[in-house]
Order: structure tokens, then C-alpha cells, then sequence
């Protein structure tokens, strides 16, 4: 079954030099991760890409992906979420991402962009703490975000099961066929 992502061809990761495939989404992430570079001020090696959390309910397989993941002093502070469209329908999965990615703790702060707007969201409350892409704090603003943010575990059981039951209904990816959607031969990009 032909894809309805456009595949310009392959790309290399520009915090990685990973080879990737080459779709307009793709284009964004890359953007995205540059911008954290060139613009925001971070390490490269503060940004870690294309984390996933895997779930399974009611034979639902869902693989959820975190586009960057921001470490700052040996702690997990940040994820970044891209998505096309809509950002008040990315908050609520970005949120579950974050509450339980890390095994060891909440990541406290989570932004949710589809490469035109963002939305910087406090992970513990669900607030919205600032929008526009200048949400997207600088390394400077995330060092004193750090100062003051809440790390802590989620309590295991029944708030850790919803959070993943939220991400399993939320990025499960039907695509125009009615199905999952997959790039022939190529991991999604």
C-alpha cells in the first residue's frame, strides 16, 4: 500500500548523523532539534532524540514517540513533542509522556509544537505556562526552570496505568486507509 507521506528520499539526524527518512514531519523535527542547537543555546549532547515508550491495550500496539528529550545537570527536565495541526489535542499525551518516560521520576516541564506555535506546558499541574515559539525556553531560561522544578515518581499502579492507556488511545496513528500507517520498508520518520 503506497504511503500518504511525501518521501523526498534520506536525511541525516543533525544531532545524531542517524539516517533517517526524508518526509515533510521530518523536516520539522530537524528544524526543531536545530533550533534547540543554533538558537536556544543547547548542547548537543543535552538532547536526546526519538525516545519511545511502547504500549499494549486491548490488542492496541501503539509505539509513542518523544521527539527531543533535554537533560540539563544530570537531570531530565524537558521533553519536546512535535505533531502537525492542533496543539490543545498534543497537551494531554505530551503530559502523559513525561509522567512516565523516566522510570526513576516525572519529567517536571513538556512542550508541544507543530513547528509553527508551541506550547510550553508544567508537567505536574497541566498548565499552559507560556505559548508562541519563544515558549520553547533557551538553555539560560531551562537552567532556572531547573532551579525550582519538582522531581518526584509518579506513584506505580493505577495513575502510571492510566497515563499509558492515555498515550496508547491518543498516538495511535490511522492513517486515510484506515490503518496503521507505515512507510514501505523504512522506520517512520
Amino acid at each position: 500500500m503506497p504511503s500518504h507521506h511525501f518521501i523526498y528520499g534520506h536525511l541525516n539526524d543533525c544531532l545524531t548523523g542517524e539516517v533517517l527518512v526524508d518526509t515533510d514531519d521530518e523536516r520539522y523535527r530537524q528544524g526543531l532539534s536545530r533550533l534547540m542547537v543554533e538558537e536556544r543555546g543547547y548542547r548537543r549532547e543535552e538532547l536526546q532524540p526519538r525516545r519511545k515508550i511502547e504500549t499494549l491495550f486491548a490488542n492496541n500496539f501503539v509505539t509513542s514517540v518523544i521527539e527531543l528529550v533535554v537533560s540539563l545537570e544530570g537531570r531530565r527536565l524537558l521533553i519536546l513533542r512535535y505533531g502537525p495541526g492542533s496543539l490543545v489535542t498534543r497537551e494531554r499525551p505530551a503530559l502523559a509522556a513525561a509522567r512516565v518516560l523516566e522510570p526513576e521520576g516525572v519529567i517536571p516541564y513538556a512542550v508541544v509544537t507543530n513547528g509553527r506555535d508551541a506550547e510550553l506546558l508544567d508537567v505536574w499541574s497541566g498548565k499552559v505556562m507560556a505559548t508562541g515559539l519563544a515558549a520553547i525556553p533557551s538553555r539560560a531560561q531551562a537552567l532556572s526552570l531547573l532551579a525550582t522544578a519538582r522531581f518526584a515518581s509518579l506513584p506505580e499502579g493505577p495513575q502510571r496505568q492510566m497515563e499509558l492507556r492515555i498515550l496508547n488511545a491518543y498516538d495511535q496513528e490511522v492513517c486515510c486507509a484506515g490503518g496503521p500507517c507505515a512507510l514501505p520498508q523504512a522506520r517512520e520518520g
